[in-house]
């Protein structure tokens, strides 16, 4: 099991999925509409390490994180 969590203004509880890659969880969070709107600018974390490939291989415990661009004064 991963834990998901959502950064910055995305207003969504933390997921906890049963994924063994990114591509899994780009696929799931892409059915929410909420969600979709944000998945093509944010970043993606994998215990606090920046990743680009979605074919990146997930670990039991794994804390993925959607960080959203925002702007900042």
């Amino acid at each position: 099991m991963v834990k998901v969590e959502f950064l910055g203004p995305i207003q969504k509880e933390p997921l906890e999925l049963e994924i063994t890659n990114l591509k899994q969880l780009a696929d799931i969070l892409q059915k929410d509409e909420e969600l979709a709107q944000w998945l093509e600018n944010s970043a993606v974390a994998v215990n606090d390490t920046l990743v680009r490939s979605l074919d990146f291989e997930l670990k039991e415990n794994d804390k993925i994180s959607l960080l959203p661009p925002v702007c900042g004064g």
